[in-house]
């Protein structure tokens, strides 16, 4: 399965390896919008803590149970921050010319609301025992006219989603709230879901935050010279 991920986002995809395994160990996992916004996690956390990322945009649940364990590697992490939602939802069509395929009048969802809920819970009992800690991202705002997903799915999946963190008791990084307010230009053209590096900029400082917080719970976060302060 070939996941596309734009060109401006892969550079997230880069190694975050520092040998420094006494500071709290991080992965991202996520589609390309993470991707778009690991690298100024990883700088606004430098020092705070070690950031990865799992080495691929990971797509739809159905992919994140297909490779979820290579991507948790033989650690266990001090926390992970995740979110499937933006692949699950989109309607593609192997004929169509959008990006990826999207076609969301002719095309077939990727992934159903209740299969996507059932996969999402494997996925969170299989991390559970690889993670000191997990937090949830929801999927962000969907603009109008985008090519592969209707406006308001990604509002039922996130209450899906929802769901299943309520019963593992998982927090939540609400970054739909955050992209629902942006503006037209931190959206990278009209209609796509992708972000400006300007508005990566902006969730990666929410993420950051929020990571910050959890970890600080733990008393895990380095205090350091140089560190990010929680």
């Amino acid at each position: 399965m070939t996941i596309q991920t734009p060109e401006c986002d892969a550079d997230g995809l880069g190694s975050a390896e520092t040998g420094r395994e006494e500071l709290p160990q991080v992965l991202l996992i996520g589609d390309s919008i993470s991707i778009g916004y690991t690298e100024p996690v990883r700088r606004l956390l430098n020092g705070g803590c070690n950031t990865h990322r799992a080495d691929a945009n990971c797509g739809d649940t159905k992919n994140g149970l297909a490779h979820l364990d290579s991507w948790l590697g033989d650690r266990v992490w001090d926390l992970i921050h995740f979110n499937w939602g933006l692949h699950d939802l989109c309607y593609r069509h192997p004929e169509a010319t959008a990006y990826g395929n999207r076609d969301k009048i002719n095309g077939a969802l990727s992934v159903e609301p209740e299969t996507y809920r059932a996969n999402l819970d494997r996925l969170v009992r299989r991390m559970r025992s690889r993670a000191k800690r997990l937090v949830w991202a929801t999927t962000t705002y969907i603009p109008e006219g985008e090519a592969g997903r209707h406006q308001g799915d990604e509002v039922r999946y996130n209450a899906l989603a929802s769901e299943v963190m309520a019963e593992h008791g998982i927090p939540t990084d609400d970054l739909y709230a955050i992209t629902q307010a942006f503006p037209p230009p931190m959206f990278t053209c009209p209609g796509d879901v992708h972000f400006t590096p300007e508005g990566c900029e902006v969730i990666a400082e929410a993420v950051s935050e929020c990571i910050r917080e959890e970890l600080a719970t733990n008393g895990q976060v380095r205090r350091e010279q140089g560190a990010t302060q929680p």
